[in-house]
């Protein structure tokens, strides 16, 4: 199944003088099982998207559907496909605002009509998962905590409410290498451990080569690029005009077959690009 859009289109304050078309009659699809990257510029229409994943904003025009539920229905069925995709944002301060870490993480459950022990096992979960002790903060106010650490508390308020789609806004910006590498960890372990479906925002287009199954390019409100990573990193000028740059190693090896070395380019990660640097030379004789 999937989160599958058709034809959205979004405005905001329509028919005033700031009328803005943020979606611009956009088709996608968010396969299950997949971690799916979304890239583009400030302005590109991202945040705007993902808020209709779960019915945040609701289209102007076109269909959204989760697991072939449209979810703009008012019924029951489209209530718990709504449920299914939970969005962690890139502010988390914005997403904060119980008195204890304990008791934001539990609003979901609760709201969702768990019990109490039900409700404990699931914040306990949760924090254990994003690396939060539960005996040193749970009963401490989430606006005590550093950038990272409420970044970690919102995600793990996202978490306590077990989606099948996660949706994480710039989940790393902020975090210094090792912060970043954990969080990243324990993303990837979500999705092959319980088959979580991960749709990553980013701008930064070395994680999304090192992560992503699928790349979505937006640009002024349209999808540029909807691709595998390695046809999407071979549209250069397509990634250009959506002002976004190619992964650091992708532009290495340009940088290599630009001087003569007879390279496949058609790597993206570090891994990759070292496997056919190192064929490149054996078959030359020079290693």
């Amino acid at each position: 199944m999937s989160i599958e859009l058709k034809n959205v289109s979004y405005t905001y304050m329509a028919k005033t003088p700031f009328e803005h078309l943020a979606l611009n009659d956009i088709s996608l699809t968010i396969p299950e099982g997949k971690i799916t990257a979304i890239a583009g510029h400030t302005g590109s229409g991202k945040s705007t998207l993902i808020q209709h994943f779960n019915g945040l904003l609701k289209p102007d025009s076109g269909v959204v559907l989760v697991d072939g539920t449209d979810i703009g229905s008012k019924n029951n069925e489209a209530k718990m496909a709504r449920r299914k995709v939970g969005i962690a944002f890139q502010y988390p301060e914005h997403q904060l605002f119980e008195e204890t870490i304990a008791q934001d993480i539990a609003f979901g459950p609760k709201n969702m009509g768990c019990g109490p022990e039900e409700t404990d096992s699931r914040v306990k979960y949760a924090m254990d998962f994003v690396n939060l002790d539960y005996n040193k903060y749970a009963d401490r106010s989430p606006f005590h905590l550093s950038g990272g650490q409420k970044r970690r508390a919102a995600i793990a308020g996202i978490l306590a409410l077990k989606p099948k789609y996660l949706v994480l806004d710039e989940p790393t910006a902020g975090l210094d290498p090792k912060g970043r590498e954990s969080l990243m960890g324990r993303i990837l372990k979500l999705h092959k451990e319980e088959g979580t479906t991960i749709v990553l925002i980013s701008h930064n287009m070395d994680d999304i080569a090192q992560y992503a199954d699928n790349v979505i390019i937006l640009s002024k409100g349209k999808v540029l690029i909807q691709a595998s990573p390695e046809e999407a990193f071979s549209r250069v000028d397509a990634i250009h005009q959506a002002g976004l740059e190619l992964p650091e190693i992708k532009e290495i090896l340009n940088e290599l077959a630009a001087k003569g070395l007879p390279i496949e380019n058609n790597a993206y990660t570090m891994e990759k690009a070292v496997s056919e640097i190192l064929s490149v030379l054996g078959r030359q004789g020079k290693c």
